[in-house]
This record gives structure tokens, sequence and C-alpha cells, in this order.
């Protein structure tokens, strides 16, 4: 992140033709579709990360897959720029737009296309939400596993573009353990799909690297996921502890031991005071730190890994342990962890980091956060997936004063180095965007960017697609 975030130049060539191009595209699509006037473009100038904007030339939003390829061809044909956006939860700055680019957005693709429990599949629209999926299967004994905090709102389109994961990612894996297939729609507008309904498709796994492209290499306009049968049973426990220092130590045993819960989530003493206040979720607030552990399974499954985790919990001067009792309680529970950005949201303004770290350099990592932000003269909350290290230190500031907003982003960009410092990356699962852009000469040699700069012009020779992320501007060839 850069407290001066440059975008590219817009092309003169593109806004003089601004008319004739929204012209075009009225052509192309529905005028149901097709938005272009500055009220209705107001929405589409920013995403979740909503320090930068920039108000697009249009924004397109088809209902098919053959709209999506009529529209990316016409732009490829005369160099437009174009910004897939699903439903703008990104916290990275993946869906801001350029001026001179049109905002492709497939919110109005919804339809759930089939779903198959014979092959435990369902193939989708990439505008149908991540909870939608879940909803929709779950009458039947099945749900989908990725679970991003923002899952009432964000796409699967979106989720496949920053390999988006949730609180449940440690025993199921993040959105690419769960992708089975896409349809995908290149710059030139032809449409290829990519996997299926099979574990794995034959030659290079190119679904794999299209899942965490961020719409650089292509636009995908369905998805095949993978489906889970729910288990017996769930059970989420709270854990509280004196220190953040017991809390990590906690959670780097319970993995060493080979325990593999459904979920450990972190909550550090000033994120379980926001999200208590806004969830009454019965968060102990006598603790400095807590532990929400998820684990599933039959009755006897679970209190035989919650004896195991209650015991190496005990080494670490456990002070509060509570089960839920309820699936009343258990909501609840969730409910409190899930608000946690937005609750966040109603007392400050706040930038939230998305790093990742090595679950042994889990205590280390929180303290220098909270040294580095204090240094700053900011308050941080943190709550993040512990299970894989993905932390998500939330720091407070006042985006009315300019000293306070710069010093937030200078915090972010030092908390950011830290976790590849202690051998972790910039990003676990909202994606570099713009956000993270300036720091990934940080993580990667200039031969690594090159290589990745090689793969993204092999799909998209004019780099038309996003533009002004991932790589660094002075970078790109």
């Amino acid at each position: 992140m850069s407290q001066a975030i440059e975008f590219l130049v817009p092309r003169e060539s593109v806004l003089s033709r601004r008319a004739a191009i929204i012209a075009d595209l009225a052509d192309l699509l529905p005028p149901e579709c097709l938005v272009h006037e500055p009220r209705g473009l107001a929405p589409f100038e920013t995403d979740a990360f909503i320090s930068y904007r920039r108000v697009p030339l249009a924004v397109a939003l088809p209902r098919t897959t053959t709209q999506v390829a009529a529209v990316l061809k016409y732009c490829n044909r005369y160099d437009i720029p174009v910004v897939p956006r699903g439903a703008g939860t990104s916290l990275s700055g993946g869906a801001i737009p350029q001026e001179d680019a049109v905002v492709l957005c497939l919110s109005k693709m919804t339809r759930i296309l089939e779903v198959d429990y014979a092959n435990r599949a369902a193939t989708l629209q990439a505008g149908v939400t991540n909870l939608s999926i879940s909803e929709a299967v779950g009458i039947d004994g099945f749900f989908y596993a990725p679970d991003p905090s923002s899952q009432l709102a964000c796409t699967i389109g979106g989720n496949i573009g920053m390999n988006s994961g949730g609180a449940h990612c440690l025993k199921y894996g993040v959105t690419t353990n769960n992708l089975l297939g896409v349809k995908l729609v290149l710059i030139d507008g032809t449409v290829i799909d990519l996997g299926g309904k099979h574990l794995d498709a034959a030659g290079y796994d190119l679904l794999g690297l299209v899942c965490g492209s961020e719409g650089q290499l292509g636009v995908v306009t369905e998805a095949t996921v993978r489906l889970i049968a729910k288990p017996e049973g769930v059970r989420p426990v709270l854990f509280g502890f004196e220190t953040c220092e017991e809390a990590g130590a906690c959670v780097t045993d319970i993995i060493a031991a080979g325990i593999i819960p459904v979920a450990i989530e972190f909550m550090d003493k000033a994120a379980i005071e926001i999200c208590e206040a806004f969830a009454k979720a019965g968060y102990p607030l006598d603790v400095g730190a807590l532990l929400i552990v998820e684990v599933e399974g039959s009755e006897a499954e679970m209190d035989a890994m919650l004896a195991s985790i209650v015991e190496i919990a005990g080494r670490h001067g456990v002070k509060t342990v509570r089960q839920c009792q309820s699936a009343t309680e258990a909501a609840l529970i969730w409910k409190g962890r899930k608000s946690a950005f937005g609750a966040t949201g109603r007392i400050a303004d706040y930038i939230c980091m998305d790093g990742t770290v090595p679950l042994g350099k889990l205590s280390y990592v929180l303290n220098r956060t909270s040294e580095i932000v204090e240094s700053f003269g900011l308050r941080v909350a943190n709550v993040f997936h512990a299970g894989d290290g993905n932390m998500h230190p939330l720091i407070l500031f006042n985006a009315n004063d300019p000293i306070e907003a710069a010093n937030a982003e200078a915090a972010g960009n030092e908390i950011l180095k830290l976790c590849v410092e202690a051998g972790g990356c910039l990003t676990g699962e909202h994606g570099v965007g713009i956000e993270k852009r300036d720091l990934m000469r940080y993580q990667y040699s200039q031969a690594d960017l090159a290589q990745q700069m090689e793969v993204r012009a092999a799909f998209d020779e004019k780099w038309l697609l996003n533009p002004s992320k991932v790589f660094p501007l002075d970078g790109r060839a």
C-alpha cells in the first residue's frame, strides 16, 4: 500500500470518444444493462477500499456470457480498458476503475444453473452471492465451504478473482480448493471452459492460474463449485486468555499437535469489545484475547477433539472455556465474528490489512503490529483467521484528518513488510489490487515479477483488463 497510490494516465483517445463508445455499447446491451449518467456511475467509483475512487467511463451490466463476450470483443478492438466487478466488496481496491475504463459488473448474472448431488457440484453464474449457494443446497444437507465475512454480499466471481477464504478455510481450504471449473471470456471475446465436474482436469492447471488472478486474465461468467455434505454436528467454543501471546502460542500448539478444527478465529481485547457491543454474542470482556474454535463430527468425535484442545489451552493459562449449548448461541458467536468489520466501522474509519504469517510467528507479529501502530499514534483491533495465520489488523483512524489517514497507510505498509520478513506474504485472501501493488517488489524479485507479467500478457497483450492493479506501474511491460 502506498501513501500516494497512482493510476495509469487515462487514454485521451478513449475519453474523446466517450459518446461514441456509449452509443456502441447501447447497441450491444439492453437499456437496463448500461449505466452512463453521472448519478448512476457514482456507486461504481470505488469498492470497499474507499480511500481511493475514480468515476468510470460507463458501466456494463450483462445478463449472459454472450453479452460479456460482445463487450470484451468491442473493448479489445478499440483499446478500451475493462474493470471486472462483482459486488464491490474488495478491500484491496481490486474493482476501482479508471476514468477511461468500462466497468463490467456481473451483478445481474445471478442464476444457479445446476445442482448435481451425484457429483457433489453446483454450476452457477458469477454474480451469485457466496452465501446463497449454501442456502440453495442446505435443505438437502450440503453446503459450500468458503465463507468470507462478506459472504452475504460478495459474489462467486469476486471470490474467484481474489481466491477468497473465510473462517472455515482451515479445514476445507479457500476458493481454489473448492473450485472445479469456470467459463472464462478472454479479452478478445473468446469463450473457453476450464475444468468441469471432475476432480482434476488434464493438462496444465489453468484453473489454478485463473483463481486469484484478480480479473487480469479474463472474465469468469460461470463457475462449477464443490459441494460438501453437512457434518453430523458442529460446536464452536470460546477460549479466553489473559494475553495475545498466550492465545497465539495456543494456536501454534493446537496445529503442531496435528489437530485440525474447522476454524480457529482470533480476537484481541479491542476487537472483543467492538464485536460484543454490536452483536451481544456473550463474549467474555475480562480477557485480553479470545479464540473461537469450532469442531465438527459425531458427539464422541467432538468431545475427544475438544478434550485435547482444552488440555493444550490449559498449558497456556486459559481463563475462560465456554461451549455453546444451542444453535442460537452458536449463530450469535459467529455473528459477532463475521460482523467485525462492520461493527468497527461504527466507531471509526479503518484500514483492514491481509498479511499471512507462519503460525510460529503469530505472537511475535501481533506484538510488533501493536508497536508499529502505536508508533504512528493510532489504535489497532486484531481479528483474523488464526488457524492459517491470515492476519487482519484493523488500523483505526479519522479519514477527515489527512495526517491520520497518511499515518494509517504508512502503518499498514510496515505491517505488510513485517509479514514478509516473518516468512509470510502480502495477502491471504483480499488480493493485491492497488492497496499492495507497490509492495510487490518487497516480496518478489524483478525476475519473479517479470515472469508473472509475461503470463498476464499472454492472456491480454494490451493490458486492458483491470489496469493499475497487482503490478507496480513502472514495471509494466
